[in-house]
């Protein structure tokens, strides 16, 4: 069974350009290392500076526990750091956001 989880992050100011030119460039690695902690699907959309993402993943919390230390997502987060206003630690602890309703 998959699970649907939304995010929101925040970009710095002035990293719109990068993030976009990072996020063309994923590197094989990376994308190995998601479908290999089983994210199905992993979609970002942009409003000015909020990015807002969903992952169909198998498992959330695995999925960021297994990439936490994983050595194609450390220089990915390290990356990402620069770009962003808040990085999350990768714990895995976190649910994403809450759904609050959907089309029955």
């Amino acid at each position: 069974m998959t699970e649907s989880i939304a995010l929101h992050t925040r970009l710095k100011p002035g990293t719109e350009e990068a993030y976009a030119h990072a996020h063309a460039n994923i590197p094989p690695e990376l994308v190995e290392a998601l479908k290999g902690a089983g994210v199905r699907n992993w979609r970002i959309w942009r409003s000015g500076l909020d990015l807002f993402h969903v992952v169909d993943v198998e498992d959330y919390q695995a999925m960021r526990h297994a990439l936490a230390d994983h050595p194609a997502n450390i220089p990915w987060q390290a990356r990402m750091a620069e770009l962003l206003e808040v990085q999350d630690d990768y714990s895995g602890n976190d649910s994403g956001i809450q759904k609050v309703w959907e089309l029955p």
